[in-house]
């Protein structure tokens, strides 16, 4: 059995297609998998990979910056400002986002815009394959 899957930035359809399963990172929840059927749920998502299983056997694979999850029995719509397809990350720009949101946070630790935009470029760098030193 197969669900829609959508991601949804205010801007576009970053992604529209077919999956048996969908497994994302939500806040206070950890990782949680989504089959077809699954009970209707809304969830905020943390900064994660997600990843969506077609039925080809194929896995997709997209690093999400946050931003919600919605399921309905039949879809799953992720709703976030920025999905990155794992095999388009800039590699060389997320190290350079890292090594920015790292000094930034040395100047501010308690800045909670500067801890957001560190994990974001260790999402994308992890997501990608690449070893991160996590704080």
């Amino acid at each position: 059995m197969t669900m829609q899957v959508e991601f949804v930035s205010p801007e576009d359809i970053l992604y529209s297609g077919v999956g048996n399963q969908v497994v994302a990172r939500t806040r206070g929840g950890g990782e949680i998998a989504f089959l077809t059927g699954h009970e209707p749920f809304i969830g905020s998502l943390v900064p994660c990979e997600v990843r969506v299983s077609e039925d080809d056997g194929n896995v997709r694979r997209f690093a999400v910056r946050g931003g919600f999850v919605s399921v309905t029995g039949t879809k799953v719509t992720v709703l976030s400002d920025a999905a990155v397809p794992v095999d388009e990350i800039d590699i060389a720009a997320a190290r350079s986002e890292l090594a920015e949101a790292e000094a930034a946070e040395q100047a501010d630790p308690d800045n909670a815009a500067v801890r957001n935009n560190r994990r974001w470029a260790e999402v994308l760098l992890m997501a990608a394959g690449e070893a991160v030193d996590s704080h």
